[in-house]
């Protein structure tokens, strides 16, 4: 694929365009699978942001690749494949697209996002400072910001279309999935988490939060979908330098956060650009938690 180009949405001919979401564009191919394409937006505060980082779309497809590859143990996921050569021709003949597209079953997506927290960070850690619990979870008091966690928790959220996902508690989560599908889904998620956190601990990085997605396919099997432990989803800290009582040093989406919260700006759109030197920063964050993770150079 061409290094230099950037993708800030697509048209692909002959396949209909289902949902634009925050960074990929998702298009029916048939009756059973689905098309992403991770572009080069980023989002923020639920906004997406007018600046594109150089080579996103790749490091997520590639990262969230590896990590169906590697999760097969514990939960079946929906990717078919990443190799463009191998999809049908209709989208085999969009090249420029190499390397940032997943061919993938359909799905009926749960509408809520399964996140799990290992360390005091983010929304958690704003809600513990208000309630001393986060998600009507009660913690340990004396907690500072970013320590872990007596043990991972599962904090799930809506899944809003528009606006900011909102936090709840499991007893809502448990009404709007079902009781026998909301075991299934924080069961997994925390076993999901737990491998993921102890192969990464061996690569010097901590999975300090992340979230997944889980959809039923046609034949009724829940499988992981969209993206998986990337830094669009998930918090990556370098664990040489972890140290509790601040912000941490991280690989992931939270750098250009804390960039737009130097900002006077109300955190609605119209997002702000960013400097060319953070978004430059954002992509070589980005790339070093994949070849961290991977062994791999990107």
């Amino acid at each position: 694929m061409n290094p230099g180009l950037q993708v800030s949405e697509t048209h692909l001919p002959g396949l209909e365009l289902v949902h634009r979401g925050k960074v990929r564009d998702v298009y029916r191919v048939d009756q059973n699978s689905l098309l992403l394409v991770a572009s080069d937006r980023i989002s923020a505060f639920d906004c997406i942001l007018p600046t594109l980082i150089d080579r996103k779309g790749e490091v997520l497809t590639r990262i969230s690749s590896f990590w169906f590859n590697e999760l097969r143990a514990i939960t079946p996921n929906h990717l078919i494949t990443t190799d463009i050569s191998a999809m049908p021709e209709i989208i085999a003949q969009n090249r420029d697209l190499a390397g940032r597209t997943s061919l993938v079953k359909k799905t009926e997506v749960f509408p809520v996002e399964c996140v799990v927290r290992g360390y005091l960070e983010g929304s958690g850690w704003k809600e513990y400072q208000a309630t001393g619990s986060v998600c009507g979870q009660l913690l340990p008091a004396g907690l500072k910001q970013c320590d872990r966690l007596p043990e991972p928790l599962f904090t799930p959220a809506t899944k809003a279309a528009t606006g900011h996902d909102e936090n709840i508690d499991l007893a809502t989560f448990r009404e709007i999935v079902g009781d026998e599908t909301a075991e299934y889904l924080r069961s997994t998620s925390l076993r999901i988490f737990e491998h993921a956190s102890a192969y990464a601990a061996q690569k010097g990085l901590i999975i300090a939060d992340t979230k997944f997605e889980f959809g039923r396919d046609n034949d009724g099997s829940i499988l992981l979908i969209d993206e998986v432990l990337t830094p669009d989803s998930s918090r990556f800290w370098d664990a040489e330098t972890y140290s509790p009582g601040r912000a941490q040093a991280s690989f992931d989406k939270q750098f250009v956060r804390e960039y737009l919260e130097t900002l006077d700006w109300d955190k609605t759109p119209p997002a702000p650009p960013l400097p060319a030197s953070v978004a430059a920063a954002t992509t070589e964050r980005y790339i070093r938690a994949f070849e961290l993770l991977t062994c791999t150079r990107f």
